[in-house]
């Protein structure tokens, strides 16, 4: 009997003995924030496997985010996106002052949410940054499906009337939205927008879901699903290039829980995997090549082609 075996072991060969993929930064366009794991739910396949008791990175102050920004200012060429994720980073007790201070160094700002309460009791602060700076301030709303019975099957019971609630708010607030669904469920990606595209026409949400950038179809993963290894060779195979790849152009701060301060992870979903941290600086962290070294690497970036930033 053949023995399998294992994959996404070394970072510089594959199972096969190929020699691995792997990613340079290019520029760095977004530079993300996890503002820490807790959530107000607890979806089903969350990517960082946010919960109401997930405190495995922590929240991120004031004192934690500024010195990426003054970084962050000082590179050649700028990041032209500052990105907030979480867990919900409208949880965290600094989430506006680290929005304001972001968009006050001069940055656009994109902040995931799932619409509901906490992002809620923050409404009135979220307009006056949106009139304060206006144009630079984006948020991106989680809704799993079109549907109620879908979104609800992945986020919960009474889920669904808050997020479109919080959803009609943002965008009778006049602010920039943009939603991010999940391909999970065996329709194609035609089918998939079309029904957004109902929806969005039914409750008058100005997004355009034939707009890649506008609707976000994130494929399905999970960590023990068997995905191929990237090699080298993969690229022309595929014909894809690296720099289509988040590592070329991201990278995450983040904050474990017990730490005395933030280190810089290459990847917005592997935020746990000590393979991925690189270092405590975006010097550091944007000086050494990323090893595809990861089934989500795999799944999400080079096959899926999916990206989380806010620019396509």
């Amino acid at each position: 009997m053949a023995v399998a075996v294992k994959k996404f072991i070394d970072p510089y060969v594959t199972a096969t003995g190929a020699p691995r993929a792997s990613v340079l930064l290019g520029t760095l366009d977004t530079l993300w924030f996890n503002t820490g794991t807790l959530c107000n739910l607890a979806c089903d396949n969350c990517y960082i496997e946010s919960s109401p008791r997930n405190d495995r990175l922590i929240y991120l102050s004031r004192d934690d985010v500024r010195p990426f920004l003054d970084e962050a200012k000082r590179r050649h060429p700028q990041p032209s996106e500052i990105g907030f994720t979480g867990g919900e980073p409208f949880i965290n007790p600094a989430i506006i002052d680290l929005i304001a201070d972001s968009l006050g160094a001069g940055f656009r700002v994109l902040v995931l949410t799932n619409a509901m309460k906490p992002m809620q009791k923050l409404m009135g602060p979220l307009a006056a940054l949106n009139a304060r700076f206006p144009g630079k301030l984006f948020l991106r709303v989680s809704l799993d499906h079109y549907d109620k019975a879908g979104h609800e099957q992945l986020r919960g019971a009474r889920s669904w009337e808050p997020t479109i609630a919080g959803l009609l708010w943002l965008v009778r607030a006049g602010l920039a939205v943009s939603v991010a669904g999940r391909m999970i469920w065996g329709e194609t990606e035609d089918q998939l927008r079309a029904g957004y595209g109902r929806l969005f026409a039914e409750l008058g949400i100005p997004v355009d879901e034939r707009d890649h950038a506008q609707l976000i179809l994130f494929p399905e993963m999970r960590a023990d699903e068997d995905v191929p290894e990237i090699t080298e060779q993969c690229w022309a195979i595929l014909g894809r290039s690296p720099s289509s790849v988040m590592c070329s152009s991201s990278r995450m701060v983040v904050k474990h829980k017990g730490a005395d301060r933030p280190t810089v992870a290459a990847c917005t979903l592997l935020p746990y995997d000590p393979a991925f941290d690189l270092g405590t600086t975006l010097a550091a962290a944007t000086a050494q090549p990323v090893p595809l070294n990861h089934p989500f690497c795999a799944r999400f970036c080079v096959l899926g082609g999916a990206s989380c930033s806010g620019q396509h």
